[in-house]
Order: structure tokens, then C-alpha cells, then sequence
């Protein structure tokens, strides 16, 4: 459910300079590394700034008044199609508005989504979108005291601090393994990548199990890649658990990258899909459902998805969290 989220004056430099107990010229030499200070100066305007989530402002007199028509979009990857698909869908709708998208890639890493946030919310955007609800306090507190309209995307299983546009992630892992359960399989396993940094992969994981969990079905092994999902990691996943568990009949993939992977490998050992190994994935991927067996998958809305969050910004939308769902393709691989 969404927060009750009131847009609100950025902080200034003159909040900061009171909390801080010194002139603003001193805040302003501190922040700019130029001037003299006294550490114990700098100490205290560090810990302001900290404390009430304070960020520069690099746009200058008139443009800052005028207020910007920038939307900065924060993403984890631009390797993995889903991220741009979402750029496609809102780019559109913010271009016909006459607003400018810009954007940064954070790797998966929080501690690179906190610095990128704070170098975006210095030119004083009018949203910033991001990927999932879960970030470090330090963005939290960035984004709330911002002033500007914050989308979280591609996710709903959280509260949002303002505006969130996706589906739940939890419920396509399920929906994932109730399917293989009504077609037979019991002895399942899984192939993902690192589900600490891609945290909508681990609760689709989380999902997954649960289901299995409830029909009294135990995970029978997983294979966990180190670094970010690729066709290679699904391979060599796959090659890694079938040695330690040759007899499953069905393996879930965290996405379709890593399925696709897992597909290769089953070609080239000539294991015969889906007769001996079903495979299931994630994101319902053109190049998943071009392959000679299209994969069984979960479609996800990346375009809607972007297109609906750029709709909710420019139109002023009251805070609200946005479930467009999902999609089960059947597929010929399960």
C-alpha cells in the first residue's frame, strides 16, 4: 500500500546552515571542498546534511524557479531488456510532454544507487524513478525530503514512498510453481543469479518456495551464480545443479536470460525438453518465444509499466501503487 506522500520544499541551504549552527557561506565552502572551515565545522554541516537529506542544487537562479522538465530514471541494468523496455514505454510519453528522461545504471549495487540519486536530485528533476522499494536509508531520505515525485517501479510487494507501478513479484513465483505442480513435476530445482542485489528475483525465489512449500513439495536443490544474470551464467547454472542433482525433472530460472541459457545446455547434451527437463522462466522475452520451443514464462508489462509511471507524473497523480500484473505463457518447455 502507498505511503501518504506530501510533495514539500526542498531543503535549503539556509535549513541546513541553522541545523548546523554556522553561516551558509561556511556551508557552502564545506560542500564546494573550497575556503577555509574548521573541522569541527565541517563535522557539523556533513551531519545536517545527512540528517535532513540535503543535495546541492546544480540548476541555477531562473531554470531552479521555473522549475525542471528533467525526469531521472536510476536503473540497476541496461544489459538485461527489461530495463530499456521501461525506458521505451515512458521515453515515449514524456517526449510527446515535452519533458527530457535522463539516466544512470547502478549495477545492482545500493550503495552506487544512493550516490547516483544524490547526483540526480542535484539538478532538481521533477521525478526520479528507480527499481523496487528496497534502498538505503540514505536514498530514503534523499528522495523524501526531495520535493519531487518518486516512482518505484517494476515492484508492489512493499510500501512505496510515493508512487509504485508493476506487479508482484511474489505472486509470479508462485503462479510459477503452481504451474509445474498441476503439470506433475516434483522434483524441481532453480538457477538464479546474485538474489541479494536483484531483490525482485528474490522474492519471486521466495514465492517460488512458498508454493512448492504449501503443496508439500521441498526445493530439491538451487544453483546460485555469483554477478548479474547472462545466457553463459544460465548455461554453466544449469550444467552445475544437474551434476549435483542429475534426477530433477523441472528447473525454475530466475529470468528468461538465464532459461535461455539453460536451454542451450539441455541442446548441446541432448537432454530432450520437456520430456526429461522442464524449464520455466521469467519475463516472457521475445527472443525466449523465438527459440524452437518457446520458453514457458511469466510476461511482465516493462513498456506499460514505464508508459503508466510517466502518465502518473505528468498528470500530478495522487500517491497510489499501480499492479498491472502479469502474464503465464504456457510455452512448449514445460
Amino acid at each position: 500500500m502507498a505511503t501518504d506522500f506530501k510533495q514539500q520544499t526542498p531543503v535549503t541551504l539556509a535549513e541546513v546552515a541553522e541545523a548546523a549552527g554556522v553561516g551558509e557561506s561556511t556551508v557552502s565552502r564545506v560542500l564546494r571542498n573550497h575556503g577555509s572551515f574548521s573541522g569541527k565545522a565541517r563535522e557539523r554541516v556533513l551531519d545536517a546534511v545527512e540528517r535532513l537529506g540535503y543535495v546541492p542544487n546544480r540548476i541555477a537562479g531562473t531554470l531552479a524557479s521555473a522549475g525542471s522538465r528533467l525526469v531521472a530514471f536510476v536503473i540497476p541494468s541496461l544489459t538485461n531488456i527489461v530495463f530499456p523496455d521501461v525506458l521505451r514505454g515512458a521515453g515515449a510519453v514524456l517526449e510527446e510532454n515535452r519533458y527530457q528522461a535522463v539516466f544512470s545504471v547502478t549495477d545492482y549495487e545500493p550503495e552506487r544507487e544512493e550516490a547516483l540519486v544524490a547526483a540526480m536530485l542535484a539538478w532538481r528533476p521533477t521525478a526520479v524513478m528507480l527499481a523496487g522499494f528496497e534502498h538505503t536509508e540514505g536514498t530514503l531520505k534523499m528522495l523524501r525530503a526531495s520535493g519531487c515525485r518518486v516512482v518505484e517501479l517494476l515492484d508492489i510487494d512493499g510500501s512505496a514512498i510515493d508512487l509504485a507501478v508493476g506487479f508482484s513479484n511474489r505472486e509470479a513465483g508462485r503462479a510459477s510453481a503452481e504451474f509445474l505442480l498441476k503439470r506433475g513435476y516434483r522434483r524441481i530445482g532453480y538457477v538464479g543469479h546474485d538474489l541479494d542485489r536483484d531483490t525482485r528475483a528474490g522474492k519471486r525465489f521466495d514465492g517460488f518456495r512458498e508454493a512448492l512449500n504449501l503443496a508439500g513439495v521441498a526445493l530439491v536443490d538451487r544453483e546460485i551464480r555469483p554477478g548479474a544474470s547472462s545466457v553463459g551464467s544460465g548455461r554453466a547454472g544449469l550444467d552445475q545443479l544437474l551434476r549435483r542433482a542429475p534426477g530433477l525433472d523441472a528447473v525454475y530460472f530466475s529470468n528468461d536470460d538465464m532459461a535461455l541459457g539453460g536451454y542451450f545446455h539441455c541442446l548441446a547434451c541432448a537432454i530432450s525438453v520437456p520430456t526429461r527437463l522442464a524449464l520455466f522462466g521469467h519475463n516472457g522475452l521475445d527472443i525466449g518465444q523465438a527459440t524452437p520451443q518457446p520458453l514457458t514464462t511469466i510476461r511482465t508489462p516493462r513498456v506499460a509499466t514505464g508508459k503508466l509511471a510517466a502518465e502518473l507524473v505528468i498528470n500530478d497523480h495522487p500517491s497510489h501503487i499501480a499492479d498491472l500484473g502479469f502474464e503465464l505463457i504456457e510455452g512448449d518447455t514445460a
